[in-house]
């Protein structure tokens, strides 16, 4: 295992904010992690564990430990009635393995197509797009406990999954690192097109065919890179704010003062809202602060114009949130987390 010392880490985050690692581990076998907590560099109050970057924002140079989850591997391990299990390792990038799946002719995460990160990024954010949510495929998640010191399986319930959340985000945060993600997917396709403008797309591409699920992927993949920056061409994290989860009362005061506005019902009788709708309504698209700006086609995004400092970006999305609030009462959070 090779220790590496004050390492540039824009190559490691996609809003390429300037950054360096005090020291950086890449690690390509989970079965090494006891040997990385054994490092005399390894503090686990300070130790940051790195996926595709794609859901972080750097402050600064980093004081500690960064380990880049780089370990790659898919098998399937179990085959029954139409569902079949397919474990993926932590390293795997998440639109490659969407489209290994695809190619297999397996169902389900064909909606979930160019969402940027790794798989074991995937079920912290509890990531989803177009009417579908990982949650819904995952079957169970492989972890490091840092509490213990072994290797545990945690099933879809302990995960504790909900809207952009998961127990690794909250009381699992700086416990379980995610070695494998198991995921139940299905040989029987049934699309799902009722989100935003996927059905149009599709009958495009399908011209009065019945649709597959590589078509749903090509039909996400056109929407996103027609709407959504590449973040190799320029730095972003995809989408900066989650969709605000109003209660049914407030959603109709907004919906007859702004008839337009999009909304979307939830099971539990809350009414979820459309975060870039109302950042475009506040006249965002374009809002530049420093490097930092809303982008031009899509106001859910903040990009870097090339020289973007983390400064710029806290007030960029200060900016946004305020403006959100003052205007229609909604609170904004953000999707990436600062580190």
């Amino acid at each position: 295992m090779k220790i590496l010392e004050n390492v540039d880490l824009r190559p490691f985050n996609t809003f390429g904010l300037n950054a360096r690692a005090r020291f950086f581990v890449e690690l390509d076998d989970a079965a090494a992690l006891p040997d990385v907590c054994a490092l005399p560099c390894f503090n686990r109050a300070k130790v940051l564990w790195l996926g595709g970057g794609s859901n972080i924002l750097l402050r600064g140079d980093y004081p500690g430990l960064v380990v880049k989850m780089a370990a790659k591997g898919i098998r399937e391990t179990a085959r029954s009635d139409g569902t079949v299990l397919v474990e993926a390792q932590a390293g795997e990038i998440w639109h490659d393995f969407v489209r290994h799946t695809v190619a297999l002719g397996l169902n389900g995460l064909e909606n979930l197509s160019l969402i940027p990160g790794t798989v074991g990024a995937a079920p912290v954010q509890n990531i989803g797009a177009y009417g579908v949510e990982v949650k819904d495929l995952i079957r169970s998640v492989r972890c490091f406990d840092l509490d213990t010191g072994r290797f545990v399986t945690l099933d879809n319930a302990q995960c504790r999954f909900a809207y952009r959340d998961s127990l690794f985000k909250q009381e699992g945060l700086g416990r379980y690192v995610i070695t494998a993600v198991t995921f139940a997917l299905s040989e029987r396709f049934e699309a799902k097109t009722g989100y935003g403008d996927l059905a149009a797309v599709l009958a495009e591409i399908c011209g009065g065919r019945s649709p597959c699920a590589a078509d749903i992927s090509q039909a996400v993949c056109r929407i996103r890179r027609a709407k959504l920056p590449d973040p190799q061409v320029q730095g972003n994290v995809g989408s900066f704010f989650k969709n605000p989860v109003v209660a049914a009362e407030q959603a109709d005061r907004l919906a007859a003062a702004f008839p337009d506005m999009p909304r979307y019902p939830q099971g539990d009788g809350s009414v979820k809202l459309a975060a870039g709708w109302l950042i475009d309504q506040c006249g965002l698209k374009g809002r530049t602060v420093g490097g930092a700006a809303v982008h031009g086609k899509q106001a859910l995004v903040l990009v870097n114009t090339g020289r973007a400092t983390a400064a710029d970006v806290a007030a960029l999305a200060d900016e946004v949130r305020g403006q959100v609030r003052a205007r229609f009462g909604v609170e904004l959070e953000a999707e990436p987390g600062w580190v």
